[in-house]
């Protein structure tokens, strides 16, 4: 009897995925900070969400503090690319603390335009998520003066002092997709609000979201290689399930369920901003063990292809004190 061949499963990696300019930026800083200052070096909360990323600079003597009064009195200190409110900053200025700032450029253009709007007299509303570090960041440049909303639900609930002076800021790991019914919530409830201009969108949240689309279109099944604190990547996830493709978030490929592989034959893979590559490549492995497995050794190696490479041609310098 002829035995019979399973075709292999085909994987497609999405373009843009993994690292962003702002992450790559942040962990250069931590990484120039030890070779600059030496071992240790405190860094205020996880200077990007993904636990390998930050173990790796543990290793290297990076600690990590949740406030700056538990790193010691003139120590140095380096502010997450989550960016950290004036607060913060004075608490480590009356502690003795030199510091570093490694906020992302994309969340201090938001802390900057808040403050422009405060001095014009604005009251500020803002779209995110309560509890995100870079949401209290940004609400700490003007706590009082500022109002959070999730959803549109929030909107019809919201009570300000002046309707005809209100502006609004997003955080950033929002994409023009996440904040359309919000903003237009905001706009029908507050015709004068000022809205953000779509560049102040995060160029990276929106590309990986983009990149997902596209998998969405081949895919029967997404897997987004992320943490689950990482705010975009729980995005990437959403935008898969919202077309009506299972997805799941993974931190590495020991989370794989093979289960998820009955009747996929073609599987989409991406990776949040935070994302080492590394990991993208360890799911890939896992994958062809899995097929191989499913398929009972008779089928080939999967086929693995990429979407069109995409230069998102996005650099920031690093800050003047680890510039040479």
């Amino acid at each position: 009897m002829r035995e019979l061949v399973c075709p292999a499963m085909k994987i497609l990696l999405a373009n843009p995925r993994g690292f962003c300019a702002g992450v790559d930026r942040a962990i250069e800083i931590v990484e120039r900070g030890l070779e600059r200052y030496g071992a240790p070096v405190y860094v205020r909360h996880e200077i990007v969400h993904n636990r390998y990323v930050v173990d790796a600079l543990r290793e290297k003597g990076a600690i990590f503090v949740e406030e700056p009064d538990e790193a010691p009195e003139d120590a140095t200190l380096i502010f997450s690319a989550h960016g950290v409110s004036p607060a913060v900053r004075g608490v480590a200025a009356d502690h003795g603390l030199e510091t570093i700032d490694a906020t992302c450029p994309l969340v201090t253009k938001v802390h900057n335009e808040v403050r422009r709007l405060v001095r014009d007299g604005y009251e500020i509303v803002m779209i995110g998520h309560a509890g995100h570090v870079e949401v209290e960041g940004t609400m700490g440049q003007a706590p009082e003066r500022m109002f959070l909303v999730e959803s549109v639900e929030d909107v019809a609930k919201l009570r300000v002092n002046d309707t005809e002076r209100l502006g609004c800021v997003t955080q950033t790991t929002l994409s023009v997709d996440d904040t359309r019914e919000v903003m237009e919530a905001l706009r029908q409830r507050f015709p004068h609000i000022v809205l953000p201009k779509r560049d102040d969108i995060c160029y990276a949240t929106q590309n990986r979201q983009d990149a997902v689309k596209q998998l969405a279109r081949q895919a029967d099944l997404v897997l987004v290689v992320g943490a689950p604190a990482s705010s975009n990547s729980n995005r990437l996830v959403e935008v898969a399930a919202r077309l009506g493709i299972a997805s799941h978030l993974i931190q590495n490929a020991d989370e794989i369920d093979p289960a998820w592989l009955d009747g996929v034959s073609c599987v989409g893979v991406t990776a949040g901003a935070s994302t080492p590559e590394f990991l993208v490549d360890q799911v890939l492995k896992r994958l062809e063990e899995l097929d191989a497995s499913r398929a009972g050794g008779s089928a080939g190696k999967p086929e693995i292809a990429s979407l069109a490479q995409v230069d998102e041609g996005v650099t920031f310098k690093l800050p003047p004190e680890l510039r040479q």
